[in-house]
């Protein structure tokens, strides 16, 4: 359903270094490049995570309520990803612990204040 998602920035080679390094725990390489955007996917045909500079040329800002969630395959990995993200320059938004039956999440925001998380569904989610 969902082709990418696309996050603002407005230091590409820093957010590249970023996503390089967090997109890898989950297996993601990066794909499709220019001089205005990065993409990351972990496979062909797989959703995609862009970092872009704003087309309209003005600063890129964060999203009041904008979150992207990257897919983990277990708690352990959703710990990863953020252990990830902060040793990476990342910001603390939320350790990971469980949300709620099933649901183990960890927060965080990357230098341009963009927030996403990692999360891992238990067996009350089918996964």
């Amino acid at each position: 359903m969902i082709s990418y998602v696309t996050l603002g920035t407005n230091d590409l080679d820093r957010a590249a270094k970023f996503y390089d390094h967090v997109l890898a725990v989950v297996g993601a390489k990066r794909g499709l490049a220019s001089d205005r955007f990065i993409s990351w996917a972990g496979s062909s045909g797989a959703p995609m995570l862009m970092a872009m500079k704003p087309h309209d040329g003005n600063a890129a800002t964060v999203g009041n309520g904008v979150m992207v969630a990257l897919a983990a395959e277990s708690p352990e990995q959703v710990k990863a990803i953020y252990d990830a993200a902060i040793a990476a320059g990342g910001t603390d938004e939320g350790e990971p612990g469980e949300r709620g039956p099933g649901i183990y999440a960890g927060y965080f925001r990357d230098m341009d204040g963009n927030k996403l998380n990692a999360i891992h569904f238990g067996s009350h989610f089918g996964s």
